[in-house]
């Protein structure tokens, strides 16, 4: 076995045991040396399971414009992006949400809690505001009008004009004329109609570039956000000549923050102090970050899916996987022998690193997900098939183990590799095939078959080769020839 072998078996033996931690952990914390109060990663690992294998919610969405009106299909997309993003920070990490042309998107929540909350979140329009209130701030959650959108305004754009003070539309009050008869009771003077305060929005959400949540000095949370270049300077001259005053933070005409500006805000960054806890901090920060959508939706269904498998089925399943791997194991042991054994260990560790990249990426396991990674196996399995059969040539030619096993890869590589990239370009065509149509079984499929079949190729080309080498290295194949499933007098005659 040469160093160039040594050098992936030290390589591959740590990555199995980093697989299998990963396979065995439902979250996996690590904790920063320098600062044991801190995580450096601190991650949820379970398996993600599909609407068919656990329930949940199906959404359709829809554009809410008139049917006569075109919606482009780059503004459909953008859309569903932030539609997506909104749901994730929420807490549904497993969504799949699809586009469906010509105007509509389709969401899949599997094992949801709430979806009330999430539809709520997805039909929220999200126009965001930053709103000069003056020194008179309204309450949180109090509805109020802004001259944004109105044809005298220009706000929004970097070069808007910024007022001190919200302004009042004038009122009428009507005169009050006294009456003829002394007698008669004097008329109630009419109550005059006090047109609403009308505040002025000094930009929208769409000047921000970034929105986080982070840790305060003294406890609790703040947001922290940062403009974009062109608005760096507008920011900077309104919170400079505007200290002490309030800035209310405006979604859908609601005000969902009221911070006062405590000093002028320079470089496009700044952040939002208040009583944030973890949980409201990040709404917020959601709000702020995703707020704005190109077009409106509108939910046209929802409906609840249960399980189609059940939890009896899915058990079933996982057993039939089970006694498939093994035959597939013991087959290969009985019929090649020795070097069965090994691919055996290379399946295995094939099967390993898949689970733990599931895990980690996440992918989400539906039944045809699960179809996908079968047939990935047998894949697995063809390439240690090729290579097997001919090494078992090499050797009955008179080779040497070593030379036998590296020209049986060389030899069989060509094989393995038109085989597998045709397998991977199919996987592709599927997979826009059903980013294209809205077909998430198709996506699953594609997704988790051309996963495997690049994994199969490092265990194949690998894996296996390495096992091989620091395994029959040292072994006279003269003086076991059944050991790699060739009958003694076969070789003899040979």
């Amino acid at each position: 076995m040469n160093r160039r072998q040594y050098n992936w078996l030290f390589l591959i033996i740590p990555l199995i045991a980093l697989a299998i931690w990963v396979d065995l952990s439902k979250q996996i914390t690590i904790t920063n040396p320098f600062k044991p109060q801190t995580s450096l990663i601190d991650r949820n690992v379970q398996t993600q399971l599909g609407l068919d294998l656990r329930g949940g919610l199906q959404v359709l969405m829809e554009a809410d414009l008139p049917s006569d009106s075109t919606v482009s299909s780059s503004d459909l997309n953008v859309t569903r992006q932030i539609l997506e993003n909104r749901a994730n920070a929420l807490g549904v990490s497993e969504v799949v949400m699809q586009v469906a042309p010509p105007r509509r998107i389709v969401a899949e929540f599997p094992g949801l809690q709430d979806p009330a909350q999430v539809i709520a979140s997805l039909q929220e329009t999200g126009l965001l505001e930053f709103v000069d209130m003056g020194t008179t701030p309204v309450l949180v959650g109090t509805v109020i009008q802004t001259d944004y959108g109105t044809s005298s305004t220009t706000t929004g754009t970097p070069a808007a004009a910024l007022t001190d003070t919200p302004t009042e539309a004038p009122t009428d009050t009507p005169a009050i004329s006294p009456t003829t008869d002394p007698n008669a009771t004097p008329a109630a003077a009419p109550t005059p109609e006090v047109a609403p305060t009308i505040y002025h929005t000094v930009m929208t959400g769409a000047a921000l570039s970034s929105v986080n949540v982070q840790s305060a000095t003294l406890g609790g949370f703040n947001i922290a956000f940062t403009l974009k270049s062109d608005y760096s300077t507008l920011f900077a001259d309104y919170t400079g000549s505007h200290l002490n005053q309030y800035l209310a933070i405006v979604l859908d005409k609601k005000a969902i923050s009221v911070p006062s500006i405590n000093a002028k805000i320079t470089g496009g960054a700044g952040i939002i102090q208040g009583n944030f806890t973890q949980d409201t901090a990040n709404a917020l920060a959601i709000q702020l970050r995703y707020g704005s959508l190109p077009i409106p939706i509108k939910v046209v269904e929802s409906q609840s899916v249960g399980a189609t498998l059940g939890a009896d089925s899915v058990r079933r399943s996982v057993i039939a996987g089970i006694i498939g791997l093994l035959v597939v194991i013991i087959f290969m042991g009985l019929y090649y022998r020795l070097p069965g054994f090994i691919a055996d260990l290379a399946l295995l560790t094939f099967a390993l690193i898949t689970l733990m990249l599931y895990k980690l990426i996440p992918v989400v396991l539906t039944l045809s997900g699960i179809a996908g990674f079968i047939l990935a196996i047998g894949m697995a399995v063809d390439a240690n098939i090729l290579i097997f059969e001919r090494l078992k040539e090499e050797l009955r030619a008179g080779r040497t183990l070593h030379q036998a096993i590296d020209l049986a890869w060389k030899r069989a590589w060509p094989s393995i590799r038109d085989a597998n990239s045709s397998t991977l370009i199919t996987c592709i065509i599927l997979y826009w095939f059903g980013s294209a149509f809205g077909a998430s079984v198709v996506k699953g499929f594609s997704l988790t078959l051309a996963l495997g079949v690049l994994i199969s190729l490092f265990t194949a080309i690998i894996v296996t080769r390495t096992f091989l080498h620091a395994v029959l290295d040292n072994i006279k194949f003269t003086e076991h020839p059944r050991w790699f499933g060739i009958q003694e007098s076969h070789y003899e005659s040979d």
